[in-house]
């Protein structure tokens, strides 16, 4: 019988306009028939199919051929043995008729959108009748069904729903509160089947009906009704001790009715765009859904918050969870606005909901719900400053109260159970673990509190990180000296694991602390600079403590958990301190003048604390932390007097010494970052002459001579012939070398001229001795690689300083070495380094060409030679999408940076000609790469299509391409052909919206052209449709220009040929098409 369906289904999706009238008329009467009369026997997946295949009859003919349609699926939902096939007939409807897929024309769709919508008021009370009829419910209590809520109702209706019945007894109307406080029915099977199809429709139909007057209080009282079910622990208990009887629903599926109508909640909710009238309707449901959040973080004797949710449905939780995201993030300003409504005592239900979250994924969901509602705060104060001290006093308390519970959350000392069950190794798609993910999640809303409320953040987090920090200092009390070295002496089981949880609290708080930096700079800083200050000397304290006593290489009773703490503890502690490096430098400029011997004393000391870790015996998590910190003084705080700190200049020796044990590569490139900003970067709120530049030249020159040593003596003279060195091992120094030098100028690369031409004096001969190598690696292909990538950081940021001579003695070595055959070898051969190779070759090209001035323009022929001769014909078929963006991005900067070299204008020509008619030049070189673009949108590749179709429009908005006459005259309607074509083959559906605009710009060009010429000439070239066809095709296609109206008949257009196309290929040969 499956097989049967399948057939009709194919013959009546596919085939049906060539079915003799005869023939549907015998299926239209015949399946509904068999339907009915075996419904109940069928299988569920038959009955389903055979609902469908009817379902697809009325998608092609009603109501003009099956006018009873629509009728029969009512009436089927109004006789009570057959109301369960109705709901399936209704739903299957709603989602084939109101969002049918491209099988039909547009016209036909919009018919049937009119048609459904037309139905829905009675659908809706239909469903609202079978759903009250069958819950159970004492229906005297109910509104009518047509009933409008008055403005009293509303009033009073808000306040019940939060207070229950406490307030029934004051209202005008106790029958509401007996309404929602009665007990929840117990429903038979059937009923309980009923009530799902019914939920499972109105889900349906809520997702594409607008929000009207259909949408009466009835029917969200009935949904609210089912919603209960899901919340409602006492029914979900009697159903489970009922449960024997046959006729009775288990708790599961009771609450999977109030999962269905949570759905059809949000769904409404979903809607952000909502008219005026339905606003009552909007507050109706919060009141009711508010009701629902009461009754689930209701605690009584029986249940504690948490163990009731636990009780329930995780999905339920979860569709909750969304309606208060969706109310937060959607509805809030809307509904705030009415004075009468109790924000306050919505914000202490959701904390209690919050909080008492059974698992971490719903209390993930939770915060970012505060999170929200953080940011609705913070955007509302902003944009009314005049009441930021009133909104902030009426949230002060739950926003206090929400930073003291976030912050036990995140430690041990409350929360142990749970933070242990925590996984913090497994990486997920974002690179953090769970444990990390939970920190910062937690972290971030305390930042928000903190940026609303700074006073009080403060003194609620610093005298918490004081405490745990008074363990930390207090540990060196506990350290003896063994033979092996120095040792924790706490052994006892209770106290390592106090001293474990203690260590990964203060690490939490540490980051904690770092997260606030942001809030202690800028206009407050003088404000809060006692708090800061205090802060930042507890942090120098703590790290310079942590690194004299090396508690980093100290032995511990457990060193598998005590250890790690301990090294974590240190490198948060430095980590923390370096959030504060903005402060520091704000201080540095405000005491530059009087030197102040406190700020001296905090760098200094910091200094300290980090130079004993930078050594190869200390783990790298600490080092790189200390590396990291010792950047930020030098880059961002900048003061004048570091150089001359006894500690760094012991870094220095430390790194200029040939013998000393290289550091691992991440931390031997931070610090030889740290150390050339310290001679580079100019001295904040000093004068040019007071910079000391001559002096710090000398030492910048030392410095990279000393860090270049072994790769300057690579390069091969005639006085001392090269001596013979392994392969790996060159290529190890190459590595490391450029490592650092690459580094070191891509950091400086947005700094002051003097600093450029300091770092270029230094780098000279190991730029020369790069270029010299170069031709000797040219087959090595990750040494080219590493190559590459620092003449591409040197011509980024020191193109200028390298002067014009050098810089076009580079780029001419590179023309000259990479050959066609080179270029073939790298991206055929030599797989993904190779491609890298080319990417980066054309990305320096993509630099040279965007340069001002007519420097670099007598290299722009040879530029697109290589490119249209020598790379295009190599990736041109290619299907991977390897070294193509970068292709054609250097295509589209040479035109966009050098649209002179093909269009020469003239002020004075355009005035005369009233447009601007350039002279053409380099037309051949023009039309080749205006070619290459189109071909590239006959490629499946959807990221270059993005890309390239971006790079023709930004060419049309700045440079008018489209208007110029050599692109108008014989391209403009091939690239409107091709990208109408990509739209009727839909190869890149994604990109619909932007290739509908695309070809909107195109055609405006030249309206009257598109309409009188193109568009009859692409309909006579389209085959699979006849004559006729193509003249409905372009009859439908309205004359309009504005945009949103040509690109709808765009879309149209291309949905109705391949509509006609489905219809033509279905109908059996030899037919005679009217």
């Amino acid at each position: 019988m499956m097989y049967s369906l399948t057939v009709f289904e194919n013959l009546i999706n596919k085939m049906w306009l060539g079915v003799p009238s005869q023939d549907k008329m015998e299926i239209r009467s015949c399946l509904p028939k068999l339907l009915l009369a075996h419904h109940k026997t069928l299988p569920y997946f038959i009955r389903n199919k055979l609902c469908k295949v009817i379902v697809d009859i009325g998608r092609q003919d009603w109501p003009m051929f099956y006018h009873d349609f629509f009728t029969n699926i009512l009436q089927l939902i109004q006789s009570p043995v057959t109301t369960p096939l109705g709901l399936i007939m209704l739903k299957t409807t709603s989602e084939e008729l109101a969002c049918p897929r491209e099988d039909l024309s547009v016209a036909r769709k919009e018919e049937l959108r009119k048609l459904l919508l037309d139905q829905v008021q009675t659908v809706l009370g239909l469903l609202t009748e079978v759903s009250w009829r069958l819950s159970g419910t004492n229906t005297v209590l109910l509104l009518p069904l047509h009933h409008h809520p008055r403005p009293q109702e509303k009033f009073y209706l808000i306040f019940f729903f939060f207070f229950g019945d406490l307030l029934s007894n004051l209202l005008q109307s106790p029958s509401s509160a007996k309404l929602l406080n009665q007990p929840i029915p117990i429903l038979d099977v059937e009923s309980e089947y009923i009530c799902s199809l019914a939920l499972e429709c109105l889900a349906h139909l809520f997702s594409w009906i607008p929000l009207s007057a259909s949408i009466t209080p009835s029917l969200l009282t009935t949904i609210f009704h089912f919603a209960r079910f899901g919340c409602d622990i006492r029914a979900r208990k009697m159903a489970s001790v009922n449960g024997s009887s046959q006729n009775c629903v288990s708790g599961q599926e009771r609450g999977r009715l109030g999962v269905l109508a949570m759905s059809c909640i949000n769904e409404l909710m979903s809607k952000n765009c909502v008219p005026m009238e339905f606003e009552e309707y909007l507050l109706r449901m919060f009141q009711q859904t508010f009701y629902l959040l009461q009754k689930i973080t209701k605690d009584n004797n029986a249940h504690t918050v948490k163990s009731r949710l636990e009780e329930l449905d995780e999905s339920y939780i979860e569709k909750f969870t969304d309606f208060l995201r969706l109310f937060v993030s959607v509805h809030l300003r809307r509904i705030e606005s009415y004075s009468q409504f109790p924000v306050v005592e919505f914000l202490t239900l959701l904390f209690k909901y919050t909080f008492h979250q059974p698992t971490h994924e719903g209390y993930f969901s939770c915060l970012d719900i505060w999170t929200l509602f953080l940011d609705y705060l913070t955007s509302k104060i902003k944009s009314r400053l005049g009441d930021k001290e009133a909104v902030l006093n009426r949230y002060e308390d739950a926003l206090v109260l929400l930073l003291t519970e976030v912050l036990n959350r995140i430690q041990f000392r409350y929360n142990q159970a749970q933070l242990e069950e925590l996984d913090d190794e497994t990486l997920d798609d974002d690179q953090q673990t769970e444990w990390q993910r939970y920190l910062r999640q937690s972290l971030e809303v305390v930042a928000k509190v903190m940026e609303l409320l700074p006073t009080h953040a403060f003194s609620t987090l610093f005298p918490v990180l004081q405490d745990n920090l008074e363990v930390y200092l207090g540990l060196q009390q506990f350290i003896v000296t063994s033979g092996s070295g120095h040792r924790l002496n706490i052994t006892a089981e209770n106290d390592c694991r106090r001293l474990h949880c203690s260590l990964r609290d203060l690490s939490s708080l540490l980051q904690a602390v770092g997260r606030l930096a942001e809030y202690f700079i800028g206009d407050v800083f003088a404000a809060r600079f006692n708090d800061a200050l205090t802060v930042v000397e507890r942090l120098v304290k703590v790290t310079l403590y942590g690194s004299q006593i090396k508690l980093y290489n100290i032995e511990t009773a457990v060193p598998s958990v005590l250890k790690p703490d301990l090294i974590d503890v240190h490198a948060q502690s430095l980590a923390a301190l370096q959030a504060y490096s903005h402060w520091l430098a704000q201080y540095c400029s405000e005491v530059h003048r009087q030197n102040t011997q406190q700020f001296v004393t905090l760098i200094s000391t910091t200094m300290d604390a980090i130079t004993p870790l930078i050594s190869t015996k200390v783990q790298d998590k600490l080092l790189l932390s200390a590396c990291h910190l010792l950047v930020s003084l030098a880059t961002t705080v900048r003061p004048v007097f570091l150089i001359s700190i006894p500690a760094v200049q012991k870094v220095f020796n430390r790194i200029t010494d040939a013998s000393a044990q290289r550091l691992v590569d991440k931390a031997q490139v931070l610090v030889c970052r740290a150390l050339s900003n310290i001679l580079l970067l100019p001295w904040p709120n000093l004068p040019e002459n007071e910079q000391q530049w001559p002096v710090r030249s000398i030492n910048h020159a030392s410095l990279i001579s000393a860090l270049s040593r072994d790769y300057r003596n690579l390069k091969p003279s005639a006085v001392a012939p090269q001596r013979k060195m392994p392969l790996d091992d060159t290529k190890v120094i190459i590595h490391q070398t450029l490592s650092v030098l690459e580094d070191i100028v891509e950091n400086i690369s947005g700094e002051s001229t003097k600093s450029r031409q300091i770092c270029y004096q230094s780098l000279q001969e190991s730029v020369q001795v790069s270029l010299a190598l170069f031709p000797a690696f040219i087959h090595q292909s990750d040494v080219t690689d590493e190559m590459l990538s620092f003449f591409l950081t040197l011509f980024r940021g020191l193109r200028v300083q390298m002067g014009v001579p050098f810089t076009e003695q580079i780029i001419q070595t590179f023309l000259n070495m990479f050959t066609r055959e080179q270029l073939a070898e790298s991206i055929l051969h030599e797989g993904s380094t190779g491609c890298r190779v080319v990417e980066k070759f054309l990305k320096i090209l993509q630099v040279v060409v965007q340069e001002p001035g007519q420097v670099f323009k007598p290299f722009l022929p040879s530029i697109i030679a290589l490119c249209m001769e020598q790379v295009y014909p190599i990736i041109a078929e290619r299907p991977s999408p390897d070294v193509k963006a970068e292709l054609f991005e250097l295509l589209f900067r040479t035109l966009h940076h050098n649209w002179r070299y093909f269009f020469k204008s003239t002020v004075l020509a355009s005035v005369q000609r009233g447009i601007s008619e350039e002279q053409m030049e380099n037309e051949p070189q023009f039309s080749a790469i205006m070619q290459a673009f189109g071909q590239s949108f006959l490629q499946p590749d959807i990221h270059l299509f993005k890309q390239n179709l971006f790079y023709l429009e930004t060419l049309n908005t700045k440079q008018k391409l489209y208007h110029k006459k050599i692109f108008r005259t014989t391209m403009l309607f091939q690239f409107v052909n091709v990208l109408l074509q990509v739209l009727v083959h839909k190869s890149h559906d994604l990109l619909q919206e932007e290739i509908g605009i695309a070809i909107y710009n195109m055609a405006s060009v030249d309206f009257d052209g598109f309409f009188a010429a193109f568009l009859p000439e692409f309909l006579t070239s389209c085959d699979g449709v006849d004559a006729n066809q193509k003249s409905v095709l372009g009859r439908n296609f309205k004359m309009d220009r504005d945009l949103p109206s040509f690109t709808q008949n765009v879309h149209r257009l291309v949905n109705d040929l391949r509509y006609y196309r489905l219809c033509n290929d279905s109908l059996p040969p030899g037919t005679v098409k009217l």
